[in-house]
């Protein structure tokens, strides 16, 4: 049985060898050739491995194909979710030219060794140069656009940042644009923005590209708070900083901890390099793809909306001279008035708003200074409109202040030898509270909250004097 298996199966071969032209010796007179047919055989499997290969390598330069391995899973669904989902891997990460994409193949070839013998890394890595972003039919007029708007309010020019040194530093494309964002491909990471306009100078200073009108532009809308419009525009065009409403916009430092380099190095000799900052950033960021977030601590920029206005480090020293003060300008602490915050509180203006004008202690052997109100600052801000206004506000809280003293004065003379009960006992002590306030905590502070507590205070001493 197994004699004649072998005699079918000799035969078949002999059929189809004879079929593709290869004649094989039947007995010792015969010899083996090979008529044309073989040669027209091997013509047609050259050209199918030929049209194979070509179509295998069509097929392994699309995204589809770079999808297939579970490692590129994340990266493949990103790209097919953004805004480039059109374009083809290989014209990013593959520059153009023959034998940049020669090279490409190369190295994609290793990756997919890598992947088989699973000597892969969790975490792909590339490095996509500017040529691939800039080349024709893609962003190669992108330096000639000029400001573009990169968010509501927020203005950018590629060109300086791509054609200009940087605080010392040569970009790249993906300089800006990376792939930290989870689930976005290729996009705006703002903390690299943050780091390198916001982290200090060597001496401390604040660099000059944290200007915010570099990239901010002025809000056109007017914004309404305690009943008093503001226009944006007005104060950017008188010079007013933005921080003198705004504060504690920059969080961090983008320091580098030294041990940040241990996580991609470990050779003496380039932890010796650790301050040659101009050799790292070439290294790191001009010639390589390095996120700046795995050697600089994170730098954050918002503007916070719940900061405590008026929370200074005075009190380590001077511990509660302010209290009246802050009182008066945020509208609380008075007794039997309403909460009423001055509409500058509201819009965050801290002591440094109006305390512009530094005046001397007046000892002859130190330089120290106090920082007086003066209405250059209410003028700076607000315009001519403002002039005088303050002068308005002391004289009306002077005023404010003699008619209660007045009152005061007669309350006194006539409760002479009254016995009174402890409910006027407390009104009384709230009315000289309210006095008091006005007084030390400087009603210029709050004007309407000051006149408020005034009449409050008075109402209160000639319902004593009825007996009420």
């Amino acid at each position: 049985m197994g004699f004649k298996n072998w005699l079918l199966r000799r035969k078949l071969l002999l059929k189809v060898l004879n079929v593709i032209g290869i004649h094989v010796p039947v007995d010792r007179k015969d010899i083996l050739h090979f008529s044309p047919r073989f040669l027209t055989t091997l013509g047609v499997l050259f050209i199918i491995f030929i049209v194979g290969a070509l179509a295998f390598l069509k097929f392994s330069t699309s995204p589809y194909f770079c999808g297939m391995c579970h490692i590129m899973k994340p990266y493949y669904q990103a790209w097919k979710n953004s805004s480039h989902n059109f374009v083809p891997c290989v014209d990013c990460h593959y520059p153009p030219g023959f034998a940049e994409e020669f090279r490409g193949k190369i190295q994609a070839s290793v990756q997919v060794f890598k992947y088989i013998t699973r000597t892969y890394s969790t975490k792909p890595y590339a490095e996509i140069e500017d040529a691939s972003c800039l080349r024709k039919g893609c962003h190669n007029k992108r330096l000639l656009e000029g400001k573009v708007t990169f968010k509501k309010g927020i203005i950018f020019d590629h060109k300086p940042h791509l054609m200009q040194i940087r605080r010392g530093r040569k970009l790249r494309c993906t300089s800006c644009h990376s792939q930290i964002v989870v689930g976005s491909h290729i996009a705006v990471t703002e903390s690299v923005c943050f780091i390198c306009h916001f982290k200090p100078e060597s001496d401390g200073s604040t660099p000059k590209i944290a200007k915010c009108t570099i990239c901010h532009t002025p809000p056109k809308k007017e914004i309404e708070l305690a009943g008093i419009s503001y226009n944006h525009e007005d104060f950017v065009n008188r010079g007013v900083a933005c921080t003198k409403c705004h504060f504690k916009i920059i969080q961090g430092n983008g320091d580098v901890p030294k041990e940040m380099c241990l996580t991609c190095h470990g050779e003496p000799e380039k932890l010796e390099k650790y301050n040659d900052h101009a050799l790292i950033h070439d290294t790191h960021v001009t010639k390589h793809k390095v996120e700046c977030f795995q050697c600089h601590t994170d730098i954050t920029h918002r503007v916070s909306t719940n900061i405590m206005v008026l929370k200074n480090d005075c009190s380590s020293c001077h511990a509660n001279m302010h209290d009246a003060q802050k009182n008066l300008y945020a509208g609380t602490g008075g007794k039997g008035v309403e909460n009423m915050p001055s509409p500058m509180f509201i819009a965050k203006v801290d002591c440094t708003g109006c305390h512009i004008n530094p005046q001397s202690n007046g000892h002859f052997s130190f330089s120290e200074s106090t920082m007086e109100p003066a209405e250059a600052a209410c003028l700076n801000c607000h315009g001519t409109d403002y002039e005088g206004v303050v002068e308005e506000w002391e004289t009306t809280v002077k005023e404010e202040l003699k008619a209660f003293e007045k009152v005061y004065a007669q309350t006194k003379r006539i409760l002479r030898g009254r016995k009174l009960t402890a409910k006027q006992k407390k009104a009384l002590e709230e009315a000289i509270y309210n006095y008091n306030l006005v007084k030390w905590g400087k009603g210029v502070h709050n004007v309407e909250y000051a006149t408020a507590l005034l009449q409050h205070a008075r109402d209160t001493l000639r319902k004593l004097v009825k007996g009420q």
